[in-house]
C-alpha cells in the first residue's frame, strides 16, 4: 500500500496541476498514472484546448530538466537526438545533446515532422538512450516524452507509425471545457501563477522511488488471464485490421498497476484495469476501413473488447477470485 507521504505527495501534486487546467481532473490523473509507470503520453486533440500547457505545467511541478522539440517538416532527426561536432584543434569529436537528453521532454505537434524524423524518438521512447555516430548516449532518469498531436485531418500532418504509437503508454484526449470551466478559466487567468513560478512538488528520486514501488503492485493470475483473453478477442474481432500486441498487454497491466498505487493499494482490481484501459488500448488498435466508416473510434471497439469478457470478481483485501 502507498505511504501516506507518497499519497500526500501525489495529491498535492493532482491538485497544483488542477489549478493550472480547469475541470480536467480526469485526464489529469491519467496523466499522473501514467508517469507513476514511466510511460510516455501522446495528447491527442484540437489546438487551443491546453496540451502544452498541461505538458509545461508537469515538468514545472516535477522539477528536472526540460526539453522542448517543435516538430515541423524540416525538422532533422539531429535536432533530437544531438550531434557530433568536430572541433580541428583537439582532433576530437564532441557530443552536443539534443532537446532529448531531459527528463521531461514535450514533443509538441509531433505529427507535423516528416516519419524519418519521428523514427529518430524510437529508441530513446523504448530503451532509454540514443545512439549518434555509432557512439550510445544514455537518457536521464527519469525520463518522460509527453507529445502532443493534432488530429490527422488537420492540414500539414503525418501519421504515426504504429511501432511508434504503441510505444505510448497512454493516448489522452483533453476536448473542450464546459461552460462553466471555461468561465472560471478567464476568472482564475487573472490571478494565476506563472509556469516560472510553479515550485516543484515531487523531487525527481522521489519520482524514481514511487515507479519502482509501482512495479511491485500485485496482479492476481486471474486478472492477468482477463487482459490476455482481451488481447486475444481484439485479434480476431471481426472490426479490427490490427489487434492489441504483446507489448500493449504489458503496457496494460502497467498502468493499472500505476492506478492501483495512486489509489492508495498494493494490488489491482478489476476496476483498475477498465480505468486505464480506453487510454492505454485505443491507440494500439486498427480499425478496419468500413468500421470507420461507419463512425466507430478505437474508443467503442476498446469497451466492446471490455463487455465480452468476463470480469473476475474482486473483494476488499483479497484482490480477486473467479
Amino acid at each position: 500500500m502507498i505511504d501516506d507521504y507518497s499519497a500526500d505527495l501525489l495529491g498535492k501534486l493532482v491538485n497544483r496541476v488542477n489549478s493550472v487546467i480547469i475541470g480536467k481532473r480526469k485526464e489529469i490523473e491519467l496523466a499522473i498514472v501514467s508517469m507513476l509507470y514511466g510511460g510516455h503520453i501522446l495528447l491527442e486533440d484540437v489546438p487551443g484546448v491546453g496540451k502544452t500547457l498541461l505538458v509545461r505545467t508537469l515538468a514545472a511541478c516535477l522539477g528536472g530538466t526540460f526539453g522542448r522539440i517543435q516538430f515541423t517538416s524540416d525538422l532533422m532527426p539531429s535536432d533530437v537526438t544531438g550531434v557530433s561536432v568536430y572541433h580541428p584543434q583537439t582532433g576530437q569529436f564532441e557530443f552536443r545533446p539534443g532537446a532529448i537528453m531531459a527528463h521531461v521532454v514535450l514533443a509538441d505537434e509531433i505529427n507535423r515532422a516528416a516519419p524519418r524524423t519521428q523514427s529518430a524518438l524510437l529508441e530513446a521512447m523504448e530503451e532509454r538512450k540514443v545512439t549518434v555516430d555509432g557512439v550510445t548516449h544514455p537518457l536521464p532518469k527519469p525520463f518522460l516524452l509527453l507529445a502532443t498531436q493534432n488530429p490527422l485531418d488537420y492540414e500539414g500532418t503525418h501519421r504515426l507509425p504504429e511501432a511508434q504509437l504503441d510505444r505510448f503508454l497512454m493516448r489522452i484526449a483533453l476536448g473542450y471545457p464546459q461552460p462553466e470551466q471555461e468561465v472560471a478559466m478567464l476568472d482564475r487567468m487573472q490571478e494565476r501563477l506563472s509556469l516560472e513560478e510553479i515550485r516543484p512538488v515531487l523531487l525527481l528520486e522521489e519520482m524514481v522511488q514511487m515507479q519502482r514501488q509501482v512495479r511491485k503492485v500485485l496482479v492476481d493470475e486471474r486478472i492477468k488471464q482477463y487482459l490476455v483473453a482481451i488481447a486475444h478477442a481484439s485479434r480476431r474481432h471481426s472490426q479490427l485490421a490490427l489487434g492489441i500486441s504483446p507489448r500493449g498487454t504489458l503496457a496494460w497491466m502497467g498502468a493499472a498497476q500505476a492506478m492501483a498505487y495512486y489509489k492508495g493499494r498494493s494490488y489491482v482490481i478489476p476496476d483498475d484495469v477498465k480505468a486505464v484501459a480506453a487510454a492505454v488500448l485505443s491507440h494500439r488498435i486498427m480499425l478496419k476501413p468500413e468500421a470507420k466508416l461507419s463512425g466507430l473510434r478505437g474508443e467503442d471497439l476498446v469497451e466492446d473488447l471490455l463487455s465480452q469478457g468476463k470480469v473476475p470478481v474482486s473483494h476488499p483485501h483479497r484482490g480477486v477470485s473467479s
